[in-house]
């Protein structure tokens, strides 16, 4: 068994990674809202600060949820742990702890992906730019990943990654899943809706996947079923629950496979037609919370001996 530390750092390393690209398609995925939607229909920034769960740590440092100020938050600002800056800076500083872990090339790559970051951010607060900047992010990152998977061997540390990313994955899909809670649409707005649900897949990269094995039209129920319960998609929540339990059962132990069953039960039991209707807001928070215990039965498991990393799931769950 590799130190707890080392495993931790490696654990956060790709949750890290995972939180900066997942939290550039939230963002790309409102942004392309905004530009979509009809004139008499609105967007909560508040609410959109809640479905990340972070509603609160935003009000402590500013005054009115604006587009401006929730962007700036969520993207550059480092007092927000969960910024796609803090997010990238984190991951950078773990690769570079335990370079000997990992293939040489990934200490440059995460530095390449941290020097674009930091240099660029301002230019993505800028609506116009926001989705260009956001979208050569996303790509240096699953360099990275791709990296990472071409070229390691699937011992330990693979899988310790292979369960931060996928958690976080895992976590991020259902809150993307929620910004359709952030939409007021007016009475009647069907196509509207379409429209978001559109938005969605296309901000985790679903739209073809679904084109050819759904179909052309974006019925929210349809949506939900695949990015939830599809187990062939790698950013569903059904595929991500596998990849949990395959590298799960690579590491000793079996503490953390009560909470995972207990997510699988969850989602076996869902109406998809039931939440498209209504209740999404409240299954995500709860999906959210399990995949929250999730982690801390990990941590308990194989991390218990390491520092504790300053980020923590609890930061993220919904109030």
């Amino acid at each position: 068994m590799m130190l707890a530390r080392v495993a931790e750092s490696l654990y956060w390393m790709a949750r890290y990674l995972e939180r900066a690209e997942d939290t550039a398609r939230l963002i790309n995925a409102s942004t392309m809202m905004l530009m979509d939607m009809p004139q008499t229909a609105t967007f909560g920034w508040e609410n959109l600060l809640k479905v990340v769960g972070l509603h609160e740590p935003f009000h402590e440092h500013y005054d009115e949820a604006s587009e401006t100020a929730v962007m700036s938050f969520l993207i550059q600002d480092e007092r927000n742990p969960s910024s796609i800056f803090a997010c990238v800076r984190h991951a950078r500083e773990n690769t570079r702890t335990f370079r000997e872990v990992l293939p040489r090339e990934s200490w440059e790559w995460v530095n390449e992906l941290y020097l674009y970051t930091s240099t660029h951010l301002a230019i993505a607060l800028d609506r116009r730019k926001r989705f260009e900047v956001l979208n050569e992010i996303i790509r240096r990152r699953q360099a990275v990943v791709g990296l990472l998977s071409g070229t390691m061997s699937r011992d330990e540390a693979f899988q310790f990654m292979r369960l931060g990313r996928n958690i976080e994955r895992a976590d991020m899909t259902t809150r993307v899943l929620d910004v359709s809670y952030a939409v007021h649409l007016p009475t009647q707005a069907g196509q509207s809706n379409d429209l978001v649900w559109m938005s969605v897949l296309h901000a985790l990269s679903a739209h073809q996947m679904y084109r050819r094995h759904v179909g052309v039209h974006a019925k929210s129920h349809k949506v939900l079923a695949f990015l939830l319960n599809d187990s062939l998609f790698p950013r569903s929540l059904r595929h991500c629950l596998y990849e949990i339990h395959g590298a799960l059962n690579e590491l000793p132990g079996t503490g953390p496979h009560r909470q995972l069953q207990s997510l699988t039960v969850q989602l076996d039991s869902a109406d998809f037609r039931k939440l498209a209707e209504a209740g999404l807001h409240g299954f995500c928070d709860r999906l959210q919370a399990g995949l929250g215990s999730l982690s801390e039965s990990i941590g308990a498991a194989y991390f218990r001996a390491a520092h504790t990393q300053s980020l923590s799931q609890k930061q993220f769950s919904l109030t």
